[in-house]
């Protein structure tokens, strides 16, 4: 049993290190930063109305569908990870299927793009 807790003892001197690191970090970060944020840094950000006010206001839909297409495109590297890992296996089949969904996702942007949906008025 002493033997087996032995083996986990460089696991935890790096997990105290890094504890420790990270500590430090965020200790200097508070001693050397300054702590006095401006009113920009404090105003509300992505949403574009203040959090705090009546839940019923009418507000743009564009917040939903820039989020949306963020999401769609994000998903796209979820899908090309595993490709590129495994590119090797799946041969030239595999590589033509690729570059057809990327095709087709970059028909998309263009559709989008052309519709004016990323545009930030």
């Amino acid at each position: 049993m002493e033997a087996m807790l032995r083996e986990y003892l460089p696991i935890l001197i790096f997990l105290g290190i890094a504890v420790a690191i990270a500590g430090a970090a965020v200790l200097m970060s508070l001693v050397v930063a300054r702590q006095h944020p401006d009113p920009e840094k404090l105003s509300p950000y992505e949403c574009g109305f203040n959090a705090f006010e009546d839940a019923r206001r009418r507000f743009d839909v564009r917040f939903y569908l820039v989020s949306i297409l963020f999401i769609i495109f994000d998903l796209e590297v979820a899908f090309l990870f595993p490709w590129a890992i495994t590119l090797g296996d799946v041969g030239v089949y595999g590589f033509w299927s690729m570059m057809l969904f990327l095709g087709v996702l970059t028909i998309g942007f263009i559709y989008e793009w052309r519709k004016g949906a990323l545009e930030w008025e």
